[in-house]
C-alpha cells in the first residue's frame, strides 16, 4: 500500500477498506508468482550422478529427463560403488544422488566424504525425488526421519497467521458473494428436485468429525450407487455441470472456514466413512521398517482446507492408487508448511478455476480396488475385511460426490 501511495499519492485506496484488502491480497499473490518465475528462470542446471539403481532411483532418472528446459543433466549412473571415484573424475558432477537398494556394507562413505570436501552435493534419493516431484515417497521414508525431524509442524506464528487469513477471506467472501449464493440457490431449485446443499460428515483437525457443506450438483437417488465421479456423470444436473466447471459448488465451505472446521489451505478432508480404510492403507506404506506406521495421524494434525497442494498438483482421483498419490502430495505440504506456500497454492487454485482445469477429490470405493492395491504391495489381505459399511442414503439425500 505504501509503495502504491508513493507512486500515486492521490490514489483513493484508503476510502474503501474492502478494495484495499483485495488489492493487498492480489499484490501478495502476483508478487509471489513473479518471484517464483524469476527463481525458475535463474536456476542453473546441475550435472547429476546417480549412485545405485533402486526403483526410486529409476524414477528420479525419469523425472530428470522429463524436466522442462532441461535444467539438470544426468551425467551417469553407477551401480558398482567401487567405480565411483573413477566416474566422478570423468564426469565431474555437481550433485551425487545415493540410490543404492542395499546400503549396508555397500555405501562408499570415504569417497562420499571426499566429494563433500570438493564441493559436490551428496543427496539421498528420497530428497531428490521430493524436490523434483513435489511429493514424498512415503514407502522409503524411515520413521526416525519423521519422528526426529523439525518439519511436519507449524511454527508458532504460522498457525494463527493461517487462521487469521482464512477467517478474513471467509468473512469477505460470504459478504461479497451473498448475491451469487442467492442466484445459485434459485437455479438449483429451478433445475431439479431435492435439497440445495450437499452435506457430508468429514474428518477434521485431530480426527474430529464435522459437517462439510457444498452446493448439490447431482440428482438425488433412492438407492446406493457407485461413488466415483465417472460412474455418476449421468446424475449431474445442468446447473451442477456449470457449478463444477468453475468450482462454485465449493463456495459454501466458506461457512466451514468461518466456523473453524477448515482453513483456506490444507489437506482435503476425507469422509468419515473412509477413515478406517485410509488409516489401514497408509499404515502399510512403509517398506523401510516393515512396521505399520500411523502416518495418517500427521495428516490430521492441521485443519483441512478448501484447496491444497494435492489439488493443484494432481488430477482427479478415480482409484485407491490415485488417492494414495494425492496423500503423498499432502505429506509434502505437511513437511514444508509455510505462509508463502499457502499463498502459492491459493494463486494456483485461482489459475485452475479460471482455466477450468485441475483436479477434484473423489471419495474412495471399498472392496476390489483396495484389495488389489494391498495385494500388489505384497500385503496380506485374505483375512482382513476391507469393506466400508455405508448407511444407505434416504430418498432426497445425495450420496458422496
Amino acid at each position: 500500500m505504501g509503495f502504491v501511495y508513493s507512486l500515486v499519492p492521490e490514489a483513493p485506496l484508503g476510502g474503501n477498506p474492502l478494495v484495499a484488502s483485495l488489492l493487498v491480497i492480489a499484490g501478495f499473490l502476483l508478487g509471489l508468482r513473479l518471484c517464483h518465475r524469476v527463481r525458475r528462470r535463474r536456476h542453473v542446471g546441475e550435472r547429476v550422478l546417480i549412485l545405485g539403481t533402486s526403483p526410486l532411483g529409476r524414477q528420479v532418472i525419469e523425472e530428470i529427463e522429463r524436466q522442462p528446459y532441461h535444467r539438470d543433466t544426468l551425467v551417469g549412473v553407477v551401480d558398482d560403488a567401487e567405480n565411483l571415484g573413477r566416474v566422478i573424475e570423468a564426469s565431474r558432477p555437481d550433485r551425487i544422488v545415493v540410490a543404492l537398494a542395499e546400503r549396508k556394507g555397500n555405501l562408499p562413505l570415504g569417497r562420499l566424504v571426499e566429494s563433500l570436501a570438493r564441493g559436490i552435493v551428496v543427496e539421498d534419493v528420497a530428497e531428490t525425488y521430493e524436490r523434483l516431484t513435489g511429493k514424498l515417497a512415503l514407502e522409503v521414508v524411515p520413521p526416525s526421519s519423521v519422528i526426529f525431524s523439525h518439519n511436519f509442524r507449524m511454527s508458532r506464528l504460522q498457525r494463527p497467521l493461517a487462521r487469521a487469513l482464512s477467517l478474513l477471506v471467509s468473512i469477505i467472501g460470504l459478504i461479497v458473494l451473498a448475491p451469487l449464493f442467492g442466484l445459485i440457490v434459485l437455479l438449483i431449485k429451478l433445475d431439479s428436485r431435492g435439497p440445495v446443499f450437499f452435506i457430508q460428515e468429514r474428518v477434521g483437525l485431530y480426527r474430529q468429525p464435522f459437517k462439510l457443506v457444498k452446493f448439490r450438483t447431482m440428482r438425488p437417488v433412492g438407492r446406493p450407487k457407485s461413488e466415483w465421479e465417472q460412474d455418476n456423470r449421468d446424475r449431474i444436473t445442468r446447473v451442477g455441470m456449470w457449478l463444477r466447471q468453475f468450482r462454485l459448488d465449493e463456495l459454501p465451505q466458506l461457512v466451514n472456514v468461518f466456523r473453524g472446521d477448515m482453513n483456506l489451505v490444507g489437506p482435503r478432508p476425507h469422509p468419515v466413512t473412509n477413515l478406517g480404510l485410509m488409516i489401514l492403507v497408509v499404515r502399510n506404506l512403509s517398506e523401510v521398517s516393515g512396521d505399520a506406521i500411523p502416518y495418517y495421524s500427521l495428516r490430521c494434525s492441521v485443519r483441512p482446507g478448501i484447496t491444497g497442494w494435492a489439488q493443484v498438483r494432481y488430477r482427479y482421483a478415480n482409484s485407491i492408487d490415485e488417492e494414495m498419490e494425492k496423500i503423498r502430495y499432502d505429506f509434502y505440504y505437511l513437511k514444508h508448511m509455510s505462509f508463502w506456500l499457502d499463498l502459492r497454492i491459493l494463486f494456483e487454485t485461482v489459475k485452475t478455476v479460471f482455466s477450468r482445469s485441475g483436479s477434484r477429490e473423489e471419495t474412495l470405493p471399498a472392496g476390489e480396488a483396495v484389495t488389489r492395491h494391498l495385494g500388489s504391495a505384497g500385503l496380506p489381505h485374505a483375512k482382513v475385511d476391507l469393506r466400508v459399511q455405508r448407511p444407505e442414503p434416504s430418498v432426497g439425500v445425495s450420496p458422496p460426490h
